[in-house]
């Protein structure tokens, strides 16, 4: 006959309750020490007594025990998750950036004009919309990079500028060179007269009253 286990309950004597809690508290404290000591097993051990006392054993730090107890309680659902589970799981995430792929190469092809039979007036004017805000922005940034540059000329021609004032302070004046349309205008000097020009083809015979013109008489005599 197989005699049945005695059922473990709670002792109804408060002095036989205490008298079996301080030597069960005893043997357990020391079972924890045994087990640190031989298994090289890092152990905290808390136990409150009816009466709210304290009693503690902690191999290292009862503090860095309870932290690394609570990390690992943390990650225990992805430590010891299954190969199958982590594979399914990956999978899942794969699908799911494919589709997510799947969508934005859908919207840039509506963007770029294409593909929009299936839109809808909504969603047209959307596009239309979301379009109209890009093109803002780059206008707005490439006014930003013209201004940028117009600064940057003015500070290199006022460089310029100072440069050459110092050179013309440092080295003197020099007699700037006329321009050419000034050149052009200023008055020539005469050129020589030829020989020609100061002979005198006409010939006058007697005297400067009477005279006449050899030319003409000999126009009229002829």
């Amino acid at each position: 006959m197989v005699r049945g286990k005695t059922q473990m309950k709670r002792i109804e004597n408060a002095t036989s309750r205490q008298v079996t809690f301080s030597k069960r508290r005893n043997g357990l404290l020391k079972k924890a020490f045994e087990l640190s000591v031989l298994c090289d097993a890092e152990i905290a051990l808390i136990v409150f007594s009816t009466r709210g006392k304290l009693y503690e054993f902690a191999s290292s730090s009862m503090q860095q025990t309870i932290e690394r107890y609570r990390r690992t309680r943390d990650n225990t659902p992805t430590a010891f998750r299954s190969d199958e589970q982590n594979m399914q799981h990956l999978k899942e995430e794969a699908a799911s950036m494919m589709k997510n792929i799947d969508l934005l190469e859908a919207s840039k092809r509506k963007l770029m004009g294409e593909d929009l039979g299936s839109c809808s007036i909504e969603e047209l004017q959307q596009i239309e919309q979301q379009l109209e805000r890009s093109v803002s922005n780059v206008r707005a940034r490439k006014t930003q990079i013209f201004m940028e540059q117009i600064e940057q000329l003015k500070e290199r021609e006022n460089a310029l500028v100072a440069e050459n004032s110092r050179l013309s302070e440092k080295h003197g004046n020099f007699p700037q060179p006329e321009p050419k349309d000034q050149r052009e205008n200023q008055p020539q000097p005469f050129a020589e007269s030829s020989p020609s020009s100061d002979v005198e083809t006409e010939l006058f015979i007697g005297l400067p009253d009477t005279r006449t013109r050899c030319g003409a008489s000999f126009l009229r005599s002829s």
